[in-house]
This record gives structure tokens, sequence and C-alpha cells, in this order.
């Protein structure tokens, strides 16, 4: 026998999966013909939502998410790290370099979790807090890959060097597959980096962290 449910909370819900997928926003009359219901029930979902700062409304009227899911989103932070941790310290032991884990935060990437090998003499260090432009950098750029569709073709992986810190080299895969999760695992050396042996091993990190929040 299936479990009860409340119809309102599912369609409310709903309407906040739309918003986060639509950057421009929805009308109501959009979001009534995405939940096939009246503009009346659109209407009230959209206002109980907007008591809750889950939702706003622009100039035009058009429903956008609202400044409580930023609340709400840096909770999950802790989450995220717990689930990381173990992860990043086999990573970082695993390939020399300092490992972390990146989340999108407005336009720009943050650190949350930082580790560094024991056993190397020389090795970056990276802040946790660190922020940088998604568009730069690997673990920004894996976070972007992670947006778009995958290319069959193309690697689960994005690597590049020197575009945060001369000299510097990253290697980030995006953590997939975790609805309302926008992150990426990735490494940074100083010095020349092994792409083949340490991409994949950052794609299999980013996989086992997205198993661990499933």
């Amino acid at each position: 026998m299936p479990a009860e449910t409340s119809q309102t909370l599912d369609r409310g819900l709903t309407v906040l999966e739309l918003l986060a997928d639509a950057p421009d926003g929805l009308s109501i009359t959009e979001l009534a013909a995405a939940l096939q219901v009246s503009r009346t029930v659109v209407y009230r979902l959209v206002n109980t939502l907007e008591l809750h700062r889950l939702v706003r409304r622009d100039s035009e009227g058009r429903a956008r998410l609202g400044l409580a899911v930023l609340h709400y989103s840096r909770r999950v932070q802790p989450t995220l790290r717990d689930a990381a941790l173990p992860v990043l310290r086999s990573l970082a032991e695993d390939t020399g370099a300092t490992a972390h884990l990146t989340v999108a935060d407005g336009d720009e990437a943050l650190a949350i979790a930082v580790i560094e090998p024991s056993w190397t003499d020389f090795h970056v260090s990276y802040r946790m807090g660190s922020r940088h432009a998604l568009d730069q950098g690997a673990a920004g750029k894996a976070i972007l890959a992670g947006r778009r569709k995958p290319d069959p073709a193309g690697r689960p992986f994005v690597v590049t060097s020197g575009e945060l810190q001369a000299g510097a080299q990253g290697v980030s895969s995006p953590v997939l597959g975790v609805p309302g999760v926008e992150a990426s695992i990735g490494v940074v050396v100083l010095g020349k980096l092994d792409r083949d042996f340490v991409g994949p091993r950052v794609a299999r990190a980013a996989v086992e962290v997205a198993k661990r929040l499933a």
C-alpha cells in the first residue's frame, strides 16, 4: 500500500524544482502549464512560498527562487563535508596532491573542504573558504561542465594550468546525480601533473562522493 502524501506539498516542491532550472524565472501561466493545474492553485502555492522567502517575484511578476533557499543550502554544507572527507583523504594520499571539495555559491566556486597529503615534502596550501569565479580554475569549470549534458566522448574531468596561481595545475570532476548539489572534487599541485594517472582517480572520487550522498 503506498504511503500517504501531501499533494499540496508535492506541488510546492515541484515549483521550487522548476524555478531552480529556470534562471530567468517563470510566469504564473508557465508554472500552471508545467504543473497542469489552474492559475489560482499556482497563485496560492507561490504566495505561500513567498511568505517563507523561498520564492520572490520580480517587477514583471515572474517567480524566482528566494533568498531563503541560500540559507538552507548553506546548512547542507556540513553534510557534504562529512560525506566527502574520507574520499578526499584517500585521494590526497593516493595522488600526493591537495584534494578539495568545491561548491557553487552564486557565480563563485567556494572550497568547503580541503585535505593535504601527509607524505609529500611540498604541496599546495589551499585554504578552506577560498573563492574564485566559476569560469576560472578546474574546480569551477568542472561544476559548469556538470550543468551541461555530458559528452560521451569527453573526459569526466577538467584540467587547468596556471589559471588561479602561476605554476599550479588542477584536475576536478563534477559531483553528479545528487539533486540540489552543484559541487566538484579536485586536486591541485605545483609543477608537473600526470593527468592520465590523476584524472581517473579524481573522477572516481567524485562518483564515490555522489554515492555517499545518494
